[in-house]
């Protein structure tokens, strides 16, 4: 008796989904995506501006990408992401067609429909890549999970209203309620 076979998907595979469509390619798997909410794209403008406005103060040389944003993790055919933000201080990895490598910071904003990818597969593939900070925004709860993937004893919890602090910017800091102080969500 054969055993079933999962397929194996390729970035080709993503590149050919029907206009529109977006999807993620995790180890050959692929994750469909479904179009942010408001507050989501409100995160992530928010936070993108921030962190830009940052690195542009401080004369930096990283870039900030907000989704959709092509990385290529591995540089293999098998992984494709598209973060809700990503930082790249690595020039050389920039291209036209998004990020060879892991991205310096990557910022997710999970929503019901992405949480066990954000926590679980996303945070594993995210460290075994070389990404050095990672955030998840979780707006349901109104908290932040901060992971340093260069020193694991930094990892933390916080809340909207708490005033957090980047791993690889150590002077910047970000209090998301104070992001978000217009807005009722």
């Amino acid at each position: 008796m054969a055993l079933h076979q999962e397929s194996i998907y390729t970035i080709k595979d993503i590149y050919a989904l029907p206009d529109g469509q977006r999807a993620e390619l995790i180890d050959g798997r692929i994750y469909d995506m479904v179009p942010p909410s408001r507050i989501h794209q409100k995160l992530v403008n928010r936070l993108s501006q921030t962190i830009t406005n940052y690195i542009d103060a401080k004369h930096g040389d990283c870039e900030v990408y907000p989704a959709p944003f092509a990385v290529f993790l591995n540089g293999d055919d098998t992984n494709y992401v598209e973060p809700d933000i990503s930082v790249i201080c690595d020039r050389k990895k920039l291209n036209d067609r998004g990020c060879d490598g892991s991205p310096d910071w990557i910022i997710e904003i999970v929503s019901p429909s992405t949480s066990q990818i954000d926590y679980g597969v996303k945070l594993f593939k995210y460290r075994s890549a070389g990404v050095r900070e990672y955030w998840i925004v979780n707006p349901l709860k109104k908290t932040v999970t901060v992971f340093d993937l260069e020193n694991e004893e930094k990892s933390d919890q916080y809340d909207f209203d708490d005033i957090i602090c980047s791993c690889i910017y150590e002077d910047l800091q970000i209090n998301i309620a104070e992001l978000l102080a217009l807005d009722k969500f």
